[in-house]
Formats: structure tokens, sequence, C-alpha cells
């Protein structure tokens, strides 16, 4: 391990990042436009460093929020999709740095109007449609009293329409998807027959491109999140799709050993007593815990990699530390390489081995990653 390193780093694979944003870019008809979903720091990955990246592959970023917004804009003169809630106070510092705006109803339509009235300027909108999702977005039954109020706003240019499935990556049963595309479909008609020539349109997300949209071209752009990062929405598209796309893990984690010792047996190993020692053990202390991202759900079940051998967390996971079990390993010293998420020797921890673990899903792991850990790629 390379002793200038940080004492623990979340590492970013650039050539397994390219290697997926390209096998998303052969699945998609010829013509359709990108969006990299880099929001919540680009899933744990480091939002700038990612956007770095996928620069000259991709025709959007996405994001959620005002402060995410700027930061990617500081890199990029690409248009920024801001798909978060923007209040009435954040509306004019968006649109002055100059983005994308989703709007999620009439009310905050007129926000957004009135907001970039005042500023002199013409600003871009999706609309978000709530087809059978439940969340954001305009009801079906709301668009035709809008559509006139719409066209009366001189300061809002509507740009697009979209929507979010909501379990299109985790059933055979494509009965519910078909519902929300049906109803989808039927409100992008009405903006057309009411003068909307156009329009940007999407519905579909990683999980939406496996199951539905592929090569088709359904909507002229596809937002791609969590298979950019080279993690699969489900096991079911994952196995739709084997052996005909392959993704790669981008992140790795690495930490170092702070401490190795010697414990007698009857010992307690953490707090609230959870864990015993059988006998004499070898343990080490790893300096991570809660507060970087690493789950408490994982005391006395998760693992780590040390010399390309699995090792045992003991006892519970704290909020800046833990400990493992090396009585295993003959060669242990302080300063060797740990890895929690990433491949050791002929040895992996993958995320999904660790959603497992304490019931979640792969992306939640990633995402929960302190942004204090230093982000590098490679």
């Amino acid at each position: 391990m390379d002793k200038n390193l940080p004492f623990s780093y979340i590492l970013i694979s650039k050539e397994n990042l390219i290697h997926n944003i390209k096998q998303f870019r052969s699945l998609v008809k010829k013509g359709t436009e990108i969006s990299a979903v880099v929001k919540s720091n680009a899933y744990g990955h480091g939002d700038r460093e990612i956007a770095q990246i996928l620069l000259p592959y991709v025709d959007y970023f996405q994001v959620n929020s005002v402060e995410e917004l700027k930061r990617i804009r500081e890199i990029t003169s690409k248009p920024i999709l801001v798909f978060g809630y923007v209040g009435k106070h954040d509306l004019g510092k968006a649109i002055k740095i100059g983005c994308i705006l989703s709007a999620f109803d009439f009310e905050h339509l007129l926000l957004i109007n009135e907001s970039a009235r005042r500023l002199k300027k013409k600003q871009k909108v999706h609309i978000a449609l709530d087809s059978y999702l439940g969340r954001e977005g305009f009801m079906p039954s709301e668009i035709k009293k809008i559509l006139q109020e719409i066209k009366k706003m001189k300061n809002i240019m509507v740009d697009g329409l979209y929507s979010h499935f909501s379990n299109i990556e985790d059933t055979a049963n494509f009965s519910h998807a078909q519902k929300q595309i049906d109803e989808y479909q039927k409100i992008c008609d009405l903006f057309k027959k009411n003068g909307f020539r156009s329009l940007k349109t999407h519905i579909s997300a990683t999980s939406g491109v496996l199951a539905y949209e592929k090569r088709n071209g359904f909507n002229n752009i596809v937002r791609i999140g969590i298979g950019l990062y080279g993690m699969w929405p489900s096991e079911y598209l994952e196995k739709m799709w084997q052996k005909k796309i392959i993704l790669k893990p981008v992140l790795s984690w690495k930490t170092k050993i702070a401490q190795i010792k010697i414990l007698p047996k009857g010992h307690s190993v953490g707090y609230g007593l959870t864990y015993i020692t059988k006998k004499k053990i070898k343990v080490a202390v790893i300096p991570i815990g809660y507060a970087d991202g690493y789950d408490r759900g994982l005391s006395n079940k998760g693992e780590v990699l040390i010399g390309g051998t699995r090792c045992k967390i003991l006892g519970r996971v704290a909020m800046n530390m833990f400990v493992v079990d090396v009585n295993h390993l003959k060669s242990v010293f302080a300063e060797d390489e740990v890895v929690l998420i990433g491949k050791q020797g002929n040895q992996e921890i993958a995320a999904e081995e660790i959603a497992q673990k304490i019931d979640t899903i792969n992306y939640e792991i990633t995402t929960r990653l302190s942004s204090l850990l230093p982000r590098m790629v490679k």
C-alpha cells in the first residue's frame, strides 16, 4: 500500500466508469440523450470526480439541489437537470447559475415564472408527471386545466416532461409499469395536442432502460444512475442481462489497521458487551465507523479484507472504529491495508453483500459514505 495515500479513502476506477457508460450508450437507440445522475455526491462516489470523467460521454447531468448544481456547474457548461424541489428563496440562485428546473405543481410553476421574470430571463422547466408513483408531480387529472394557464407564463419555457417508474426493476410482472407508461403517454400526447412540440421526454432510469427502453427509443432522454456505478437495480435484471452486458464496480473503500492487540479469553469487545472472547485472540482495530457510513448493523456480522483474507467484525461498530478478528493471520501489522468494499487478492466484498447483511439496497451502501472521505481517481 502506498504510504502517501490517506489513512482512509474512496478509490474511483475511471476505466470501469467509462466502461459502464459505454455499455449503456450501446443499449439505447442512436440519438437518445443520456443524463448522468450525479445527485447525492454521485451515489457516494464523488460528484465532481465522476462528472469530470463523464464529460465527453453524456449529454446532461442530473442533480437534486441548488448546492449540487453549483458544484457541477463549476466544471461543465452542459445542461443540468435539477430534479429536487427548489423553494422560492433558492429559485433565483438556481436560475442565475443556469439549469433546467423540475416543476412539481402549478404553484411551483408560478414561483419559477415569477423568479425568472424578476431576473428578466426565460427559464426552461421539465414538468414532473405523477403516473401512478404517488410522489412528486402533477396528477393526470390536473393537466387539462393548466395547459392554457402554462401558455400565459411568459418567463417559462416548457422544455420537457418526465415521470418515474415505481417497480419496474423488481418483478417480471410488467402490468404496473405498463399502466404507468400508458398514463404517462396520454399526458405527453395531450401536451402535443395543445401546441407543445419537440418536447424532451423521459421516464426511464437505469432499470427502465434495461426493462423497457432498450434500443426502442420511446423517449429522447434516459437517466442513468446506479448502472453508471457498476451496480444492478435488482437481481432480476442482472439475470435478464447476464452475459449480454457487463457492469463493473467503480468504487473501492480502503483504510489501514490502527492497532493490533491480543485479548485474553473472556474479554469483552466494544460497546454493549455484545461479544466476549472464547479464547485468547489477536484482533485489529479499524479506524472507521458509522460516522463514515459503515453501518452499525454490520456489528458482529460484517467482514473486511486484510491480506486477501476475510476477517470478521467482533462486537459493535462504533462511531469511528470497530474491531476485527485477525487470529487466523500469521503476519499482520498496524497500517496494513484494509478493504471494506472492493477487491484484495482473490477476495471481494461488494456493496451487494453488505446490503444483504443489513437488509437494504446496494446503492444505499455507497450513497451513505461520508463526503469527508477523500475520493481518489485511478
